[in-house]
């Protein structure tokens, strides 16, 4: 770290100070608006004033308050303003917002505020995880406004790394700002029983042994993934756009799509593409929300196919040569007006028997709000994120959704890769997800008594492939037990929902811990793999090794 350290006359000098700080990121990093930490090494060389900067990894580990120590970082900072006023006795030069306000560009510096302090942030401009448009709208005023939208950066150590970038305070008389409100203020209430992950944006998993009780879950247990704060939406006014060929566009309320088009049900899986995660991290560390095995949930689903609605915009089911995407676009946008959005090949949306929704109801209910309400997309088989929530857009384009999260986010790669050779654009976006299966009881660490075993969970599989089997094993895999399924009978290559599944068996007898394993097969024969490191990648998805839940066995 460098600070900046006043002479008692004029001139300003660097003095380099190495330091271990550690980071963390966001709720959902890549949305981050404003600055966010990264992990970086710096050499710089007094005699000719170079400096090299390597990017070594980017924070991780969102809204849990973790994150990557990253050592020695060094950085030079920006020449003082020429006639910047040393307070008495302030080690840092005064500004006032006027003048951090001439700091809006890459050739002008980029300062930022925060509180009654300064900061020149120019040097990360480039290295944030967002994007360097998203901290760019910070640039010249304060940070308080966009890291509203991501709350865990006013943890401790965020704030402490930020300190590495002082270059100076506020006039004292201009320190005060006025309330923004916190947007996230409208959020609906949830439910206690939620393991909340993050709060702003909220995301949360029921706890494992309640996911399996029921086989449509609860919408109040439903796991709930929010990338911003929840929009509030007047049913009223509600227009969904969809986009025909030529340019024409409908204007569709909640009335007309309902009265138009016949009404479809599907009982569909959802799974994060996060689900899972934590076991990630416990092999090697991960960047993402630390999801347990219940970022998954399964519900009825009720509404319109798309491919009724895309049809009446005007498009026909088997289009010319040439790969096509159905792009999507929701309400909730961040403080730039960025809006969530993803796409789906055209062939998933408009084949023959397609079953992709456009949802208004959930378990035979209204939609709720965490889940979308007034209308959502629902794409069977598909990764979780593909499901806009809060559907404001529908369009057909030759190439896929320009968002973010479709370009730069939810998508794997080798144990190889790490933050310094990741490239976005040489891997696909997830669509269709691995098979899964999770031990949902007994819990972790649970002691459970001598005599006979219930071992319950889940599977499924991605793609409308359904589980044939699920494998259950009480030493570590060495022997292995057939597990009964239960729940609905599902068409081939049409189930979209998850299997449950459950085993009685004994207790050897002189067991004093057990090492509970399951694994599933899909109807390709498909099956998890047995351990987490040759899927480990750096974001954490498609976490789906064997589940393993270890045991102590005496009696209560």
């Amino acid at each position: 770290m460098l600070l900046l350290r006043p002479f008692v006359r004029g001139p300003w000098v660097l003095q380099r100070t190495p330091r271990l700080a550690a980071v963390a990121w966001g709720s959902h990093p890549q949305a981050c608006t404003a600055w966010t930490p990264s992990r970086t090494h710096g050499t710089w060389s007094p005699g000719d004033g170079s400096r090299r900067w390597k990017v070594t990894a980017v924070g991780v580990l969102l809204g849990l308050g973790t994150g990557l120590a990253y050592g020695d970082h060094r950085r030079r900072a920006a020449e003082a303003e020429p006639n910047a006023e040393a307070a008495p006795g302030a080690p840092y030069p005064v500004f006032t917002r006027q003048e951090v306000g001439r700091h809006r560009s890459l050739a002008e510096r980029v300062w930022v505020t925060y509180g009654g302090e300064v900061f020149d942030i120019t040097d990360f401009v480039e290295l944030h995880p967002g994007g360097k448009s998203k901290v760019l709208l910070a640039a010249g005023g304060a940070l308080e406004p966009f890291w509203a939208m991501y709350a865990v950066h006013s943890q401790e150590h965020v704030l402490e790394t930020l300190r590495a970038y002082k270059v100076g305070e506020l006039s004292p008389e201009e320190q005060s700002q006025p309330s923004q409100g916190d947007p996230y203020s409208g959020d609906p209430p949830r439910h206690p029983a939620l393991k909340v992950n993050s709060l702003k944006p909220f995301n949360a998993e029921p706890p494992a042994e309640l996911l399996t009780e029921n086989y449509l879950t609860p919408n109040q247990l439903f796991f709930k993934r929010n990338h911003l704060p929840v929009p509030a939406v007047d049913p009223t006014s509600y227009r969904l756009q969809v986009e025909g060929p030529g340019g024409r566009v409908l204007a569709l309320s909640l009335p007309e799509l309902k009265r138009c088009f016949p009404k479809h049900e599907v009982t569909v899986t959802l799974q994060c593409a996060g689900n899972r995660r934590s076991e990630m991290s416990r092999a090697r560390q991960v960047k993402g929300l630390e999801w347990g095995v219940a970022a998954i949930g399964t519900a009825r689903w009720g509404g319109v196919r798309l491919r009724d609605v895309l049809a009446h915009a005007g498009y026909r089911e088997e289009e010319e040569a040439g790969e096509q995407h159905v792009c999507f676009e929701g309400l909730d946008k961040d403080l730039s007006g960025a809006a969530y959005g993803a796409s789906i090949p055209y062939r998933t949306a408009m084949g023959r028997g397609a079953d992709v929704l456009l949802a208004y109801e959930m378990n035979g209910e209204e939609l709720p709000r965490d889940h979308g309400y007034p209308l959502r997309v629902v794409v069977p088989g598909v990764v979780g994120a593909r499901n806009v929530k809060w559907l404001a857009r529908v369009c057909v384009s030759r190439e896929e959704s320009p968002s973010h999260w479709q370009r730069n986010d939810y998508k794997g790669f080798s144990p190889a890769v790490d933050w310094d050779t990741v490239d976005f654009t040489t891997a696909p976006a997830i669509q269709e997800l691995p098979v899964q299966s999770a031990i949902t009881e007994p819990a972790p660490g649970a002691t459970v008594p001598p005599g006979e075993l219930t071992v319950k969970g889940y599977a499924w599989s991605g793609g409308g492939r359904g589980v044939v089997r699920v494998d259950v094993s009480l030493d570590g895999g060495r022997t292995w037990r057939v597990a009964e399924l239960m729940g609905e009978e599902q068409r081939p290559g049409r189930a979209w929902a998850w299997r449950l599944w459950r085993l009685a068996a004994p207790v050897p007898p002189d067991a004093t811990e057990l090492d509970i394993v399951c694994k599933a097969v899909d109807a390709s024969y498909n099956v998890q793999p047995d351990t987490v490191e040759p899927i480990w990648n750096l974001r954490g998805v498609l976490s789906h090794a064997w589940h393993r839940v270890r045991v102590t066995v005496a009696e209560a």
